[in-house]
């Protein structure tokens, strides 16, 4: 039988790969306070995070030109802020070298602007790990719908059967799910067990760390 090809990883950006949350939100607070509006309660903005930052924008602000506005000023917040605020959980690059060092295809699959997206990688010092970056530019649809996770597939060369998504939020499980790949969650983002478990991942983990091992046991059993 011929070696079977390294299933492909995916994984989303922020809360996944990255501790932008503390910046995520100190840019929302700033927005709207810069623009004289009733300030969300952090939970609302949080059950967004995953999705475009239009749609997230859209379910608070009336008028179009009103939030693309108040996104023009969320952007600007966030681009001086994120060299300083950006932060890489415990134990990603060490993990995302040893799965690369086990020839596995990697994508990025997320709803930040991919310029946003590259400079994250670049600043946490991942970039030399993934090989196809998918953000919100990268397609007509986004998360929770499968286009990114898809278009990620295909860009790698990779298939659902063979492939895994590792995301912090129901946005990235749903997308996950829908496009038939193994959908793992990320429990040390910002969404809680219970709202994970409700959106119904393959498996949950609890440390980065536990990915390789995970990994390891679907290598090695056939159909997985």
């Amino acid at each position: 039988m011929p070696p079977r090809t390294p299933r492909a990883l995916l994984f989303d950006l922020d809360g996944t790969l990255a501790d932008s949350i503390a910046l995520l939100l100190a840019s929302f607070h700033h927005t709207f306070d810069a623009h004289g509006k009733s300030v969300p309660t952090d939970e609302e903005w949080i059950a967004g995070i995953g999705t475009p930052l239009i749609s997230q924008m859209r379910g608070f602000v009336p008028s179009e030109d009103e939030a693309q506005q108040m996104i023009l000023t969320y952007r600007e917040f966030q681009r001086t802020r994120h060299d300083a605020m950006l932060r890489e959980f415990d134990g990603v690059a060490d993990t995302l070298a040893l799965l690369k060092s086990r020839g596995h295809p990697m994508a990025l699959v997320t709803s930040k602007t991919n310029d946003l997206a590259h400079r994250g990688l670049e600043w946490l010092r991942l970039a030399e790990y993934i090989d196809v970056v998918v953000g919100m530019d990268s397609t007509e649809r986004h998360k929770p719908e499968p286009e990114p996770v898809l278009f990620a597939l295909s860009e790698l060369g990779a298939t659902p059967d063979n492939a895994l998504f590792l995301g912090d939020s129901p946005h990235d499980i749903a997308a996950g799910n829908a496009a038939g790949v193994i959908s793992v969650a990320a429990l040390w983002g910002p969404f809680s067990r219970r709202v994970l478990e409700q959106a119904s991942p393959t498996y949950l983990l609890e440390h980065i760390r536990e990915l390789p091992a995970l990994v390891g046991r679907l290598d090695a059993t056939p159909g997985t």
